[in-house]
């Protein structure tokens, strides 16, 4: 056996036990626990002296104890200070419509990151105790966690577009709806809960939190804006500006909500026909790399097979 073999299999063989280790001691209750003075020491220093409690009771710095970070979320607050997890997260988090908060969107991302590599380093081990390694290979580890990270990150930014391409077809309905209950006789903000509680999309799902924030003391024109400002859909944006632009100058809601309609679906017709065309360019690449040569060939090969065999 080899050196490089004998390495691998220590290794693998010491990461097996390395996991039934951790296996272990996750279900161990955790070595390092405070005692029980020390945990009620704090309740009990109004009638007992200073000096019978514990030193590890007492505080030395601050006034109350700070607690201590493990190795994970030390490594967590260094990955998310290189990738950043800021407001652009967060505003990313929020139109693809998922509920985690950026630290855990990073926490997540470098899970994957670790599986990535620790699937690398798997392959490596594979590729020694079968005699396969080369020097090239050797940097697979850190290229399947890149990859498994920016994977990760592409699936945030495909839900993000799927999602703004249900906000853009809901949006038109939605608006004629509100519009419709508005000509009814319906305040804004009744034909808004109106809306949010009968529909059920992604839309009306948003509207749903802006009525939420309503209800809890926010004005109905910031808590628009906050929702404009979080999906950062053009038209949505422009039909939010109009609402509140006619609030506050009085003008007929019903009306300026069934113009945002109109422009909201002239530009879904549009979107339509772009989309239209690119799939038409799409569609010429079979024609022209599959269909085409199949049609030259089929009509080509007889008459050459023919001049082979000396026939014509």
């Amino acid at each position: 056996m080899s050196t490089g073999s004998s390495i691998a299999i220590a290794a693998l063989l010491g990461g097996m036990f390395g996991l039934g280790i951790l296996g272990i001691l996750s279900v161990v209750p955790r070595w390092g626990a405070a005692s029980l003075a020390v945990r009620i020491a704090p309740y009990v220093r109004d009638v007992v002296d200073d000096a019978d409690l514990p030193l590890s009771a007492l505080p030395s710095i601050a006034l109350l104890p700070t607690g201590r970070r493990s190795p994970w979320q030390h490594l967590l607050v260094l990955f998310e200070r290189v990738l950043g997890g800021g407001e652009a997260l967060a505003r990313r988090i929020a139109q693809s419509g998922a509920s985690v908060t950026p630290s855990g969107f990073r926490a997540r991302q470098l899970g994957w990151i670790v599986g990535g590599i620790a699937g690398g380093a798997l392959v490596i081990v594979v590729l020694v105790l079968t005699g396969r390694m080369t020097a090239p290979v050797a940097v697979l580890p850190v290229l399947c966690g890149g990859a498994a990270g920016a994977l990760y990150d592409m699936q945030l930014s495909t839900r993000i577009k799927a999602r703004r391409t249900r906000l853009t077809d809901e949006l038109p309905t939605t608006l004629e709806f509100l519009a419709l209950c508005l000509s009814a006789g319906e305040g804004f903000l009744d034909a808004l809960r109106r809306v949010s509680s009968v529909g059920s999309g992604e839309l009306t799902g948003e509207f749903r939190q802006a009525v939420l924030a309503v209800g809890t003391g926010s004005p109905l024109a910031e808590a628009l804006s906050e929702t404009a400002a979080r999906l950062q859909l053009p038209g949505l944006s422009r039909a939010i500006d109009q609402v509140i632009a006619a609030l506050e100058h009085g003008a007929p809601l019903a009306a300026v909500l069934q113009a945002q309609a109109g422009d909201a679906r002239e530009d879904a017709k549009r979107i339509l026909i772009e989309q239209a065309g690119r799939k038409e360019i799409l569609m010429l690449l079979p024609l022209v790399f599959l269909i085409l040569p199949l049609s030259v060939f089929f009509a080509i090969y007889p008459g050459l097979f023919i001049l082979r065999l000396g026939i014509g």
